[in-house]
């Protein structure tokens, strides 16, 4: 805008100076004094061109402000739009409480516990397997007959619903025996008799588990997105002993 201005400034300057020539033109002008007056108009003429031009320059550039600015709206409503309505099943990362996180040096790990590395075993150990949760483009790719009316989001709940279950299960199976209740004793006992040799340093859960530690419901439609879930390798089955065991892949 400096610029423009200051072309308007010195137009003006300009068409004041023309103006006064006029106004003298009552008396007779020198012929040099003539030839001046020529080369005024000739000057002014170049900068109004110069003024016109800058002038559509600044449109433009307003034209694209405008179109940038549309923009920065559009992608600001829709950031808006994911951020209110991010998947429950979306897990969100946690960052530390202080904002910054502790950094082992060489000497501190050289320092490390036998007892520490027990618990590092330990949490190995207890490691358990969960399913990934379904994408978008994988619910997309599963044929129309197999989804039905089952929402993407119904989908992942189900997936939820069988890593708890998992988790659940497992938990009991970590902890010794000993220190578990009459109930989860029992719990303990089942889940031993229904491994196999095949089962051997896998995880799964069966239907039993599902109605124990979730709310989930066991029936047809369940039926149907376990088979949605298979359709996208997720789990396997494994009939034996009148049992189908849902193998976590």
């Amino acid at each position: 805008m400096s610029e423009l201005e200051d072309i308007s400034h010195h137009i003006h300057d300009r068409i004041s100076s023309l103006q006064r020539l006029l106004d003298l033109s009552v008396v007779e002008f020198p012929q040099n004094k003539i030839k001046k007056l020529g080369q005024e108009l000739f000057a002014l003429e170049r900068l109004l061109e110069e003024f016109e031009k800058c002038v559509d320059q600044q449109k433009e550039q307003l034209r694209h402000l405008k179109e940038l600015e549309e923009s920065f709206q559009k992608d600001f409503k829709d950031i808006q739009h994911i951020k209110e309505n991010i998947p429950a099943h979306m897990l969100r990362k946690k960052g530390p409480v202080n904002g910054s996180e502790p950094v082992m040096n060489q000497n501190e790990a050289a320092d490390v516990k036998p007892a520490q590395l027990e618990n590092v075993k330990k949490t190995i150990k207890n490691f358990i397997r969960h399913m990934e949760f379904i994408t978008v483009s994988e619910f997309e790719n599963i044929p129309q007959y197999m989804r039905g009316r089952v929402s993407y989001q119904q989908l992942n709940a189900v997936v939820q619903s069988i890593n708890t279950a998992a988790t659940a299960k497992y938990k009991i199976l970590h902890q010794s025996v000993k220190t578990l209740n009459n109930h989860a004793r029992k719990l303990h006992q089942r889940f031993k008799e229904q491994e196999t040799s095949d089962t051997k340093g896998q995880y799964f859960v069966v239907e039993d588990d599902i109605r124990e530690f979730t709310q989930m419901k066991v029936d047809k439609r369940f039926q149907g997105i376990l088979n949605m879930l298979r359709h996208c390798q997720r789990l396997r089955e494994l009939r034996g002993g009148g049992i189908t065991r849902y193998m976590l892949i």
